[in-house]
This record gives structure tokens, sequence and C-alpha cells, in this order.
């Protein structure tokens, strides 16, 4: 038709011809070896496609695949071509321009196979009557699979049918990751399940990242899926690229002391399993550092009864000390005082005076820090950053503190800071264990009282 339709020159006929004489040759040898391989075994339903695929656009077949509707994927998809056709989406997204000043709309062509839209979706169904037309089950069209967009959205049957027709349990994506690397919710444990049941590798390490299943599911605090992994022999101290353990992933996730119980609960099992509680990135970020930078006291209690290191600096400098200051600004709405108190109590020294501007707002982390000291120091940096409602609400202890400025303390309270300083990091396992009133030990373990006496 092309011969007859368009002038071409004698050489592009000829490379037509030769073109055309190579993918019958290439077609022929396809053939024989598949001929060969089928003597040896059963023919697999994974044999690739010998011809480029073909792409659609058409609004009925995007409608049967996103809808379902598994007539009409039955009735528009009979034969290998079309099962494994690339099916293109245009879809409209907020783009910044520099040329303009301002974010545009800019439409964005994204491609994939049929077989990985009905599998995201969870239309068993359909997946099925598209892999016995020929679909290929680990085509990377658009950079995943199949399988780990199943897992992705946590489609556990869907996972299911493609491992029992022979999906790859660690076939890759272009980012480099496994499908185990993408049961990131609570509902694909089943998914996960089924994969590592399929010989999916637990300590598969992804390309760039370097962050295997176990950082992953850590990071997002999901307790049954480190479970699940640790049962399979996941490292705990695996690193990724940036020298960050299963642990620093936890504690660096714990985004808030609201979501800190989850993690707290991951990052008990994974110190259960041998984690090094002092494990620093390249950046000497430790789990504590991150504990405390997220607000989570209980979590950081946690790592300092499993041997964190209260005063060791990060790379920047900072003590985990100085991060519970910090995210005093970043996330008012908790109890800083408990941190305060953990820190304290494990061998943390007293803050810098110039510090304590960062929880002026917040009386009772004032209070315990205060504690520390013994006598009062110079109030000027914080008193100015308090503010005149909370100065009212709270005028007994704001008072009290500067009435005791540079003036002794009572000799009650200089003997709890002796006795604090000769149990050292030990002051809260010890104090525990004293034949003491509970009165007398909530008070040597800096108790708020609401005034500075």
């Amino acid at each position: 038709m092309a011969e007859e339709t368009f002038p071409f020159a004698s050489s592009t006929l000829r490379s037509l011809r030769l073109q055309r004489e190579w993918l019958e040759w290439e077609d022929r040898r396809r053939a024989a070896a598949q001929q060969g391989r089928n003597r040896r075994c059963p023919p697999s339903s994974r044999a690739r496609l010998t011809r480029p695929r073909h792409s659609c656009r058409d609004p009925v077949v995007h409608s049967a695949l996103f809808s379902g509707d598994l007539q009409q994927v039955q009735a528009l998809f009979q034969d290998e071509d079309t099962a494994n056709m690339i099916v293109e989406t245009v879809s409209n997204q907020l783009a910044w321009s520099a040329e303009q000043g301002f974010w545009v709309l800019t439409p964005k062509t994204k491609q994939t196979v049929p077989l990985t839209i009905a599998a995201a979706r969870g239309y068993t169904d359909c997946a099925r009557h598209l892999i016995q037309q020929g679909a290929e089950l680990d085509a990377r069209v658009g950079g995943r699979t199949a399988l780990h967009e199943a897992c992705a959205q946590a489609q556990s049957d869907c996972v299911r049918l493609l491992l029992t027709f022979g999906a790859k349990a660690n076939v890759l994506s272009e980012e480099g990751t496994t499908p185990l690397h993408l049961c990131t919710a609570p509902e694909s444990l089943q998914c996960a399940k089924l994969l590592l049941e399929a010989g999916a590798i637990v300590n598969f390490v992804a390309r760039d990242s370097e962050n295997t299943p176990l950082h992953v599911v850590a990071a997002r605090g999901l307790e049954e899926h480190v479970a699940l992994y640790l049962a399979h022999g996941a490292n705990v101290g695996s690193r990724t690229s940036q020298g960050e353990t299963a642990l620093n992933a936890a504690c660096a996730g714990a985004e808030g002391p609201g979501s800190g119980r989850q993690h707290q609960a991951v990052a008990r099992r994974l110190l259960e399993a041998g984690a090094d509680a002092r494990a620093a990135g390249r950046k000497r970020h430790t789990p504590l550092h991150n504990a405390c930078a997220n607000g989570c006291g209980a979590l950081a209690e946690l790592l300092l009864r499993h041997g964190a290191c209260v005063d060791v600096p990060n790379a920047a400098g900072h003590t985990p000390m100085d991060c519970a200051l910090q995210a005093v600004q970043e996330a008012p709405n908790w109890k800083p005082e408990v941190l305060f108190a953990a820190l304290l109590d494990y061998g943390a020294q007293p803050v810098h005076p110039e510090m304590l501007k960062h929880c002026a707002n917040f009386p009772r982390a004032l209070e315990v820090l205060l504690n520390a000291y013994p006598c009062v120091p110079s109030c000027d940096t914080w008193v100015e950053a308090v503010l005149p409602e909370l100065w009212q609400e709270h005028e007994a202890f704001y008072s009290s503190a500067l009435r005791m400025v540079n003036q002794p303390r009572k000799l009650q309270h200089l003997a709890r800071l002796a006795v604090r300083a000769q149990l050292g990091s030990h002051c809260r396992q010890a104090a525990a264990r004293l034949p003491l009133p509970q009165l007398l030990r909530d008070y040597l373990l800096l108790r708020v009282e609401g005034r500075i006496q």
C-alpha cells in the first residue's frame, strides 16, 4: 500500500523490504524456540509479543477497563494483540509555568496496559479474561507491572490470580522496586503474605534508595507487616543509601505524638529482634533524634531503655534535647514535659538558658527544665516570649519562677539534684527500685507541681 501511495526512493524500498524479511525471520526463529521450549515444559502464558504494541485512546476501551465491565472487556479483547495493547490516558495536571509566573493546567499522557488497569482496581474476572487471551503478566508499561499496582492498591485477590498464572514475585519496576516494596497499606498484609509464599525476597534492596521492604513498612508504622517480614528473615541491620536502618525509618515516620503509638509498636518489634538503638545515618541522626524531633515521648523512652545515647550530637551539632525543643514550636499540641523529663532522667544535661524561650508558652515543660538547675537562671531570654493570656492563666507559676531567679532553692530540691546526679543515666530505672513513697519518687523524677519553690 505504501509503495502505491508514496514516491519512496529505491534505497528506502530496499530498506523496508529488508526490515520485513528480518521480521519474518525473527518470527520464525521465535516460533522455533518456543516449539523447543514446549517440548521440555508446558507452554508459558508469559510469552512475549513479537510485534510492537498498538496504542489506544478509545473512550469505549477506557470505559470498559476502568469500570470493570466484563462483557465489554470480553467483547473488546479477544486476542493477544488487543490484550497487550498500550492504553493511553490524558489528564490535566497543575504545573508551574516559569514564563507565565503561575500554575497552569498541563495535559499529561500516561501509558499502561489493560491487565494493569484491571488488577489495580480489583477486577479479578476481567484480569483473568485478559490473561487467558495472552496478556503479558510482567509487562512494565508505564513503569510498573500489574502485580506492582495490585499490591499498591491492596488487591489481594488479583495478586493471588497473577501469581497463580505465573507472575514473577520479584519483578522490578522501572524504579527498581519489587511488589513487596509497594505493600504500604494496612490492607495489603494479605498481599505481602501471598508474595512471600510465592518466593518474594524479603531483603531485596531497591535500586536507588536501597530501601528494603522492612524499611518501607517500618516508616509507615505497619506492625503486622514488620512482624511478618521479621518472621521471614528480614535483616534489621540493613541500611539505605543514607545509612538509615528500619528503626531510623520507624522513628522518622512517627510524625507527631498522634501516630507515635503505631510506630512505637514497630520500634519495639525491631528492638526485640536486635535492632541497634544507637544506629545513626550518614548525618549522624539517630532514632532518638528522630523520635525527639517528632515529639514522641513514649517512643523516646523506649529507645532510651534500649541504650540510646541521650547526649550524642548529629552532624548539625544538635542533641536529642535540641530536637525536642525545636519540636515544641513545630508541633504545639502535645505534652513536651513528658519527653523532657525522660531525657533528663536518662542523663541529658540541662538545656542552655538561652534555649528556654522555645518552651516559654508551655509552663509544665518549662517547670521540668527549670528544676534541672540548682537555681533558676536569668529569665530575660524567655519572659518576653510568654503570651499575655497564658501568663494570666498561669500567673502563679510564672511569678514563682521570677521570684526564684538566682535565689537559693530549697534544701529538698538540692537533695533531689544530688540524688539524680548520683544515679546518672539510670535515674528512672533506679527510682522504680528504691523503697520510696510514691510522692517522693514522683518528686525525684521532676513531677510537675505548678510552681517553683
